[in-house]
């Protein structure tokens, strides 16, 4: 394989085998309820057919998994898109889009809880291409600011392509005529465009949940125009940041020729009405109501006294929690800490960093990279600074469900986010929630989303270690007073706008927009090595 941060020995001006152009397709002529098939076949949807929401997500709200016996079953994922649309799509009558999580498992599509679940048949290669190669060594890098090197392979881009339009045929299947269409992350950046050009009578939307990069670090990206062109097949693109929004519209007018006007980009259409598309903010959220009332259950409030105890009852408990990933800033947090201890202005006999490092990608190099130098540097800190008894970091390489993770936070007097790069961060949002004792003391990186909206927040930059030993200390000899004043702001904003308040802003938004049916955008796929103009026929 190629080393990281190269192309690999094919050129970018190779398109893969199935690719075609759109003036190949004819389902860009149709806008009288015809569409075709996945199988390319024409497919009649008379009113009533298909649902009015479809969501297409990289994964189903369920993991799926074949027992021995060979029968599938499922267990619902925990997280917060799950919560946000669930109750909305059952109302809407919506299904679901999506891979069931184990690879070369084929699926006809079932009903949970009022949803139609949809799942898109992944093979262990596609896993490896797909999700493990372009998506996470890739993009995931490289729109986090490079903090890691990205990898450009160009087989990795074609398993990306056929992927995103093996979930593109899936969801104009499900979609009812005129129906909303929400597309989820920068997994599927193609799917936009590839849907309009099967159902150009949709109204698509699209949610980017990491950061979108400033024009100087997506230009590296070598399909750089393909993914500008899936993306602009929605009718609104929604950011977490307006710093985010900005950056695509900045990218929109450098690799395009294409109309703007402030967060509105036209798509010129020969012969149709010019489709508006919006690039703006919509900040994610959590279910704040829930997670409060999680924390406030007496089972969850003693366990928070038992881990303060199991401790050693420290006068000042500080937390992390963090998938272990390169981009929390875990490495910058543990060495400002270990600083503090010292320097001797915080005593280690008084204070204790409590850091949860869940499990992600192990098998990809820059996370086992990542872990060892992690373990490496708290092992070193609590050999310098430890007792019988007592050491001063614990480290936790584990997941621990909701209610456990309701108690760390209610134990916690410090909540220390020091990421490196963030879209939004709702463990920052997490922490809020479940203080409803209003105690408890919020450092947050300049560089979340979360940071634009958490006013009361101890804000950071991760990359300044003395300034960030100095908010540790800060927040840890916080007056009470202070301290519950900043609280109760946050927890306004935190349980004000919970996550079905993002995702109604979201598809209000997205229902405000102007339809305008017509000639659908090219396949963004099919496009390799071309400079071609977005809807220009």
């Amino acid at each position: 394989m190629p080393a990281a941060g190269t192309p690999d020995d094919r050129t970018a001006d190779d398109r893969t085998a199935d690719d075609r152009t759109a003036d190949d397709r004819t389902a860009e002529n149709r806008t009288d309820g015809t569409t075709d098939g996945p199988d390319g076949s024409t497919a009649d949807l008379a009113p009533g057919d298909g649902y009015e929401l479809v969501v297409v997500a990289n994964r189903l709200p369920v993991d799926v998994t074949l027992g021995e016996d060979g029968e599938p079953s499922w267990t619902r994922s925990p997280g917060g898109l799950v919560t946000a649309l669930s109750p909305v799509m059952a109302k809407a009558d919506g299904a679901w889009v999506g891979w069931g999580g184990s690879p070369d498992l084929a699926l006809d599509p079932f009903d949970v809880d009022g949803t139609r679940l949809v799942p898109v048949a992944l093979s262990a290669d596609d896993v490896a291409t797909f999700y493990e190669g372009f998506s996470n060594d890739t993009l995931w890098p490289l729109y986090h600011d490079v903090i890691a090197p990205p990898a450009f392979h160009r087989n990795w881009w074609d398993s990306y392509v056929t992927v995103n339009r093996r979930f593109a045929a899936a969801a104009a299947e499900q979609a009812a005529p005129g129906a909303t269409v929400w597309v989820q992350d920068y997994q599927l950046q193609l799917v936009p465009a590839m849907l309009r050009e099967q159902r150009p009578d949709l109204r698509i939307g699209y949610f980017h949940h990491i950061p979108f990069p400033p024009l100087e670090i997506f230009a590296q990206l070598p399909w750089r125009r393909q993914v500008v062109d899936g993306l602009l097949g929605a009718d609104l693109i929604g950011f977490q940041r307006a710093g985010d929004a900005s950056n695509f519209v900045r990218v929109v007018r450098r690799y395009t020729d294409l109309p703007t006007r402030g967060q509105v980009i036209t798509v010129p259409r020969p012969g149709a009405v010019d489709r508006q598309v919006r690039a703006s903010a919509f900040p994610i959220s959590i279910d704040s109501g829930a997670f409060d009332e999680l924390a406030r259950t007496p089972e969850v409030q003693q366990r928070a006294r038992e881990i303060r105890h199991d401790l050693g009852d420290p006068k000042v408990l500080l937390l992390g929690v963090d998938r272990l990933d390169y981009t929390k800033g875990i490495i910058h947090r543990i060495k400002a800490f270990g600083e503090v201890l010292e320097d001797g202005t915080l005593d280690p006999q008084d204070v204790r960093l409590v850091q949860v490092a869940s499990p992600s990608r192990e098998n990809v190099e820059a996370y086992q990279q990542l872990r060892d130098e992690v373990e490496l540097l708290v092992g070193r800190i609590n050999g310098d600074h430890g007792a019988v008894g007592h050491t001063p970091i614990q480290y936790l390489h584990q997941s621990f469900p909701m209610a456990e993770m309701a108690a760390l936070y209610l134990a916690a007097d410090v909540m220390l986010v020091t990421a490196l790069r963030d879209g939004m961060n709702l463990v920052a949002k997490e922490y809020v929630a479940a203080r409803n004792d209003e105690r408890g003391t919020l450092v947050l990186s300049e560089f979340t989303g979360a940071a634009d909206e958490l006013a009361g927040a101890v804000l950071i930059n991760p990359h300044d270690i003395d300034g960030l030993k100095d908010a540790i200390v800060r927040a840890a000899t916080m007056e009470p007073r202070q301290a519950r004043t900043r609280m109760r702001r946050l927890r306004r904003r935190v349980l004000e706008h919970d996550v079905t308040a993002w995702s109604e802003q979201f598809l209000g938004a997205l229902q405000a927009e102007p339809a305008a049916p017509g000639r659908a955008l090219p396949d963004p796929g099919a496009t390799e090595g071309r400079d071609l103009v977005v809807g220009r026929g």
